[in-house]
């Protein structure tokens, strides 16, 4: 592509005033999570992808365009496409990212956004058969919430949607086997925080079996338990934590709101 196409699907007008404030609100959440994650060195380059479900439209969803950077993407140059459809590049977005993304949003009502990367960490971690394991708190609090699906090569054939749709199931995280991550959630602050989550947990994790130590786990109970409470955190104090982090990145480089 050439840096003139770049231009012209990068460089925008601002579509503030043309859009519904709901789809705005939307649009800004999703650009400012492609720029936390890309701050956050968990993206590569132009792959990997999130997803937003546009509200009061439930059949459309915005994604950034293929060819840009993390750090490029805008509430503006966010592209708005039809989950019912088929899509590939020639409508500007990754292929495989629509799969991914359509089949989740088609299938999963409660969940409006989506975080799908390749972080090295939890790359490591999708390939051991243990999985996850409830070492630290951040993997205790996504304890009963991942689903594990399969290694499939690129996700771009229809026909995978199912199995997506199956292994990842009810849970708000699922390791893709020797591929990456998918966090889901309500909202973009959730679904970036589970994220979060997942990738300091699986970190600690490589660091602890690096010891080659005996490790202390806690009991299925006590897991349970705190899971349950993160639960209930994340519906109280920690609605916070999204606001704080765009005042941070507001800070930092607020041409996301563009």
């Amino acid at each position: 592509m050439s840096q003139t196409d770049i231009d012209s699907i990068r460089d925008v007008d601002c579509l503030k005033n043309s859009v519904s404030p709901g789809e705005w609100s939307s649009r800004v959440d999703l650009a400012a999570c492609y720029h936390m994650i890309r701050r956050n060195g968990w993206n590569m380059g132009i792959f990997n992808h999130c997803s937003i479900r546009v509200p009061n439209e439930p059949d459309y969803f915005l994604i950034k365009a293929h060819a840009l950077l993390w750090d490029e993407v805008t509430a503006s140059n966010l592209i708005k496409v039809n989950m019912l459809e088929e899509l590939d590049e020639n409508s500007s977005v990754n292929r495989p990212g629509f799969v991914l993304h359509s089949a989740i949003l088609r299938e999963r009502k409660d969940v409006n956004a989506i975080v799908h990367i390749h972080e090295e960490s939890s790359v490591a971690v999708s390939s051991m058969e243990e999985g996850i394991m409830p070492l630290t708190q951040d993997a205790i609090f996504l304890y009963g919430q991942v689903g594990y699906h399969e290694y499939s090569g690129i996700t771009e054939n229809a026909e995978e949607r199912d199995a997506i749709i199956k292994n990842l199931g009810t849970n708000s995280t699922m390791l893709m086997r020797n591929h990456g991550s998918v966090t889901v959630g309500t909202n973009m602050s959730e679904a970036f925080s589970w994220t979060a989550r997942l990738v300091k947990a699986c970190h600690i994790q490589l660091q602890l079996l690096a010891t080659g130590k005996k490790l202390v786990v806690p009991s299925e109970d006590m897991c349970r338990y705190v899971a349950e409470q993160y639960n209930q955190h994340t519906k109280g104090r920690a609605l916070d934590d999204w606001p704080a982090a765009l005042r941070e990145l507001e800070k930092q480089d607020p041409t996301y709101r563009n």
